[in-house]
């Protein structure tokens, strides 16, 4: 039976769920590392990147080969880049809006609108038909 594609996004983003594996695809996406070179790159212990380096491979994201004595790590799909950017283009408007949302709430800001829940001119229904 075929898994729903709903359930292999949801996959795909528990892939990406760990700060470690973002970043290794963030470097990837730029060119080709060893591990080494990631090593020097992301605050974490070999193991535990190897361990994520384990899950990228699983979900097909990245592929490993040995060059010249060295592991060296490169990306599957180049759309995953993409992907990385989309990620930071909706963090940059969830953040605006909050910073908005929080600017609203400053009990020392000037309100741009009347606050929530409160009622419009000409009494608590006013323009509204039943």
């Amino acid at each position: 039976m075929a898994v729903p594609l709903y359930e292999a996004k949801a996959d795909l983003f528990r892939a990406l769920g760990h700060p470690v594996r973002i970043r290794v695809l963030e470097l990837l996406s730029e060119r080709d590392h060893a591990v080494h070179e990631l090593l020097a790159e992301i605050p974490t212990e070999a193991s535990s990147l190897s361990q994520q380096l384990a899950v990228l491979r699983r979900t097909g994201l990245v592929r490993q080969q040995r060059l010249r004595g060295e592991v060296v790590y490169s990306i599957v799909v180049p759309q995953t880049r993409d992907l990385l950017l989309a990620a930071r283009m909706v963090l940059r408007e969830v953040l605006a809006d909050r910073a908005e949302l929080e600017r609203e709430l400053d009990p020392g800001a000037s309100p741009s609108s009347p606050p929530v829940g409160s009622a419009p001119a000409g009494g608590p229904r006013a323009g509204v038909t039943q």
